[in-house]
C-alpha cells in the first residue's frame, strides 16, 4: 500500500465501483440493476440519482469511457433530471465521494448556491492557479498536469436548460502533455458550482491517499509519502 500525493494523479485504484458503490449504499440509497447491465443508485426521497454506467459504454470523454453518471430531479415524480455530472474511470474515488457527500446531505439537489467563483476560489485556497488569459473560469495545478475550467460543453451532456452553447464545469489531468488523460469530468449547465467547489477542493487537497496501484504515466509526478 501507497500512500500518495497529490490526488488528482493518484487515479481510481482500480475501485472506483466499488468505492463509491459502498458509500452510496452506506448512505441509504437503493440499489437496482438495470436491462443495459448498469448499476442505479437512487437516494432515499428519490431526488438524487447516482448510475454505474461503465458496461453500457453510452460514451467517452478525453477519450476515456464514463463509469458514473450524477442527477438531480426537482422532485420524485419528475421523468427528467435538472443536471448530470460525468467521471471516466481514473477519476480520484475520494474527490466523487466527497461530492456524494455533499450532494446526499444537501435539502435541495437540484438548485444553484454561490457563483462560479466559489469552484476558483476552492481551488485557489490548495494551491491551484489561475489561468493567466482566462482568471475568472480556469485554474491548474501548479504541475500543469491538471485542470477545472468552466467551458461550452461536449456533446452528449444532458441538462434541463435546453439553450446553446452553455457552459459546464469541466476538469481533467494529463500527467504527459500530450499523452492519454488519466481521467475526465464533465459538469452540465445547472450543477449548483458550489457541489462543483466541494470536488475541486476534495481533488486539490494536499492529504496524502493510500493507492495499490500507481497510474501510468505519473512516475516523476506522484509522490510517494510513505509505504505501509
Amino acid at each position: 500500500m501507497y500512500w500518495v500525493t497529490p490526488r488528482h494523479l493518484a487515479g481510481d485504484d482500480g475501485a472506483l465501483a466499488e468505492q463509491i458503490g459502498d458509500l452510496l449504499t452506506g448512505m441509504g440509497w437503493r440499489l437496482w440493476p438495470t436491462a443495459r447491465q448498469t448499476l442505479l443508485y437512487v437516494s432515499p426521497d428519490e431526488l438524487r440519482g447516482a448510475e454505474w454506467i461503465l458496461a453500457s459504454y453510452p460514451f467517452e470523454l478525453g477519450g476515456l469511457p464514463v463509469a458514473w453518471q450524477l442527477s438531480a430531479r426537482p422532485h420524485s415524480a419528475s421523468a427528467l433530471t435538472e443536471w448530470n455530472a460525468y467521471f471516466t474511470t481514473g477519476v480520484p474515488h475520494e474527490a466523487l465521494a466527497d461530492l456524494l457527500i455533499a450532494l446526499d446531505t444537501r435539502d435541495v439537489p437540484d438548485m444553484g448556491f454561490g457563483e462560479p467563483e466559489a469552484v476558483l476560489a476552492a481551488l485557489a485556497a490548495q494551491g491551484w492557479m489561475r489561468d493567466v488569459d482566462r482568471p475568472t473560469t480556469t485554474a491548474t495545478d501548479p504541475g500543469f498536469a491538471s485542470s477545472v475550467s468552466l467551458e461550452e460543453l461536449p456533446p452528449l451532456i444532458q441538462d434541463a436548460d435546453p439553450r446553446p452553447d452553455l457552459k459546464g464545469w469541466q476538469a481533467w489531468a494529463e500527467p504527459v502533455l500530450g499523452a492519454p488523460y488519466l481521467w475526465c469530468a464533465s459538469f452540465s449547465a445547472s450543477v449548483p458550482h458550489d457541489l462543483v467547489a466541494v470536488f475541486a477542493a476534495s481533488l486539490a487537497s494536499p492529504v496524502p491517499v493510500p493507492r495499490r496501484n500507481l497510474p501510468d504515466g505519473t512516475g516523476g509526478r506522484l509522490t510517494v509519502v510513505r509505504r505501509t
